[in-house]
């Protein structure tokens, strides 16, 4: 009778456990506008460190699964993103009211036509420069994409920049193991994956990544992608053509380490 007394106690007391841990793993929270207090439905919660995601119902709310010191990235379309440290205090009270500051949002001069084009075929024809550029298939998607081109020495430039510690490219895959291996988790969310293809900004991916909007377009022009895939791709497809630099360089690292064993 002691012994099933003795189990029965520690079914209970690894059940009571197991809620905590799972409680613990969660923290939920509301998002509203700055300016009048109304909750925001719709904008897109992403947890940086496990690569999950969800988004705010008609009423704001939201719930993620989260530890202490994770790092919550919020965004949605005409509001300023936000980054907010979980904490202690958070995973405790359970939830949290966070505030979105609107955009103040600038019209700009937009150019149309990117050639002086007179409107003559057999004339335009000689003004827009030929680039020779070769379709990327990306895996998951239904259309190919243009990335880089066919000339004999495409391949030397990208070898020569994976292997040249004076090279953006060299210290970037050599620096940022962790947060390269997050591209693979990031298909695998969905929230995570249709929020990249519906963004252009390339904001989700400089933050999951740990660098600066501007070095993504350094990294996939040495990675030998054309200026076309770079400026016109989403970032789903962004995404998908530095984890394919990556692996290639992981090949190559490979290979180039046992030529110099040998």
């Amino acid at each position: 009778m002691r012994y099933i007394t003795f189990f029965l106690l520690l079914f209970f007391a690894g059940a009571t456990f197991a809620q905590v841990e799972t409680s613990a793993q969660k923290v939920t929270g509301t998002i509203v506008n700055d300016l009048n207090l109304f909750p925001i439905p719709n904008a897109n919660i992403i947890n940086v460190n496990k690569v999950k995601g969800t988004t705010t119902n008609n009423r704001g709310y939201f719930e993620i699964d989260a530890e202490v010191n994770d790092t919550i990235h919020i965004t949605l379309l005409g509001f300023q993103s936000l980054r907010v440290r979980v904490t202690n205090d958070w995973i405790k009270n359970g939830t949290a009211k966070i505030r979105l500051t609107e955009k103040a949002i600038a019209l700009e001069e937009v150019v149309v036509r990117k050639y002086d084009l007179t409107g003559y075929l057999e004339v335009d024809s000689k003004l827009i420069p030929e680039k020779e550029n070769y379709r990327y298939s990306i895996s998951g998607l239904p259309t190919a994409y243009e990335a880089g081109d066919r000339s004999p020495n495409a391949f030397t430039r990208v070898l020569g920049s994976i292997f040249n510690p004076a090279d953006m490219l060299y210290n970037f895959f050599g620096s940022k193991p962790r947060e390269l291996k997050r591209l693979k988790s990031m298909k695998k969310d969905d929230t995570v994956r249709n929020l990249l293809e519906s963004k252009f900004d390339r904001e989700m991916i400089a933050v999951l990544l740990g660098v600066d909007k501007k070095e993504i377009a350094e990294i996939l022009q040495r990675c030998n992608y054309s200026e076309s895939f770079i400026q016109t791709a989403n970032d789903l497809q962004i995404l998908d053509a530095i984890s394919e630099c990556y692996e290639n360089y992981k090949v190559l690292s490979k290979k180039h380490e046992k030529y110099l064993n040998d």
